[in-house]
């Protein structure tokens, strides 16, 4: 996988978007930071010494910033109180400072994917506001996901409505997104407690054209990362979605990047196993996850990643420094 010249981080992406085979595999990582580093120049900050600390090949910019809306939400009458927003209240204002604070200190040297959280989830966090973000449990059922099941069955109009407006907001919020210097979005969306709390139509039915909606708004960008969080139930539809990468746990939840690479048709961003190898392993089991994940790509360009966010508390720093060690190896 040699190349007679070094590819920068930005022609290293675009070269695997366009299945062209770089110098060598691009790769990134990320985690959500402390609550001090949330927004302003605290987060500005954390975000380029992650990068450049890492020497990552493109920036995931965290979003921990809430949804704006301070009502409680305690059962289906509340949700008519969520209104439709145009994108730039103040939580949102925040990250996008943050997206045009990065991009004038970065300027066109690395490419930046900003969160967003689908309806569903956003709906989730209204509900009950997380007190800290840590890698997801793929395995224990969402008792929030239940409840807005429990609402669907006896108030569906109040919860479609809801997720409808919600969807409106968050779509604005990704074209403002775009405005303000960021190179795509990485929606995250999660199918399994979707279908946990309604049935396995219930994505289709609510969540699919909303998803769609968001990315639309979303769809001048160069980096565009869908992320199915959990437990993957349908990645072949997920497939159909029109973004330049998607992003699974491949090695806790499945579908393995073999299969995926049957079906899938945007670039697969996977291969490193962020609850278990990450935290518990050594760099030489890093490496060979690296070298299994290329293995089952069969020569397809991919961009190396973990499934998800890792914890900083638990994963040692060489870990994470073999990741790019070892693939600049492999470019000579």
């Amino acid at each position: 996988m040699a190349s007679a010249s070094v590819m920068t981080p930005v022609q290293r992406i675009e070269a695997v978007l366009a299945g062209r085979q770089p110098d060598r595999p691009p790769f990134s990582f990320w985690h959500h930071f402390p609550a001090d580093q949330h927004h302003g120049p605290a987060a500005v900050q954390a975000h380029i010494d992650h990068l450049h600390h890492y020497e990552l090949d493109f920036l995931k910019v965290m979003n921990d910033d809430p949804y704006p809306h301070d009502q409680p939400i305690t059962g289906p009458a509340d949700l008519g109180a969520i209104i439709a927003l145009h994108g730039d209240e103040p939580s949102f204002a925040r990250q996008l400072d943050l997206l045009a604070d990065l991009r004038r200190r970065l300027g066109g040297g690395v490419l930046m994917t900003t969160t967003i959280f689908n309806a569903w989830a956003t709906l989730r966090q209204l509900i009950r506001r997380p007190t800290e973000h840590n890698p997801p449990d793929l395995d224990s059922p969402d008792p929030i996901s239940g409840k807005i099941g429990q609402w669907i069955r006896t108030d569906p109009e109040a919860v479609e409505g809801a997720l409808g407006r919600i969807t409106t907001s968050l779509a604005n919020f990704a074209r403002r997104c775009i405005a303000a210097g960021a190179d795509g979005i990485y929606l995250s969306v999660r199918d399994d407690w979707v279908a946990a709390a309604g049935g396995p139509g219930l994505y289709d039915r609510l969540l699919r054209a909303s998803d769609l909606a968001i990315l639309a708004e979303a769809a001048q960008g160069r980096l565009n990362i869908l992320h199915v969080c959990g437990r993957p139930l349908d990645l072949a539809a997920f497939g159909q979605y029109p973004v330049h990468a998607i992003s699974w746990a491949d090695r806790a939840a499945g579908p393995t990047i073999a299969q995926a690479n049957q079906y899938l048709c945007p670039v697969m961003c996977c291969g490193i196993d962020n609850l278990k190898t990450l935290p518990e392993g050594a760099p030489a089991d890093v490496e060979a996850q690296i070298r299994d994940a290329l293995r089952q790509a069969a020569g397809r360009p991919m961009i190396i990643a973990p499934g998800c966010t890792y914890d900083p508390r638990r994963v040692p720093k060489a870990n994470l420094l073999a990741i790019g060690r070892y693939l600049r190896h492999l470019g000579g």
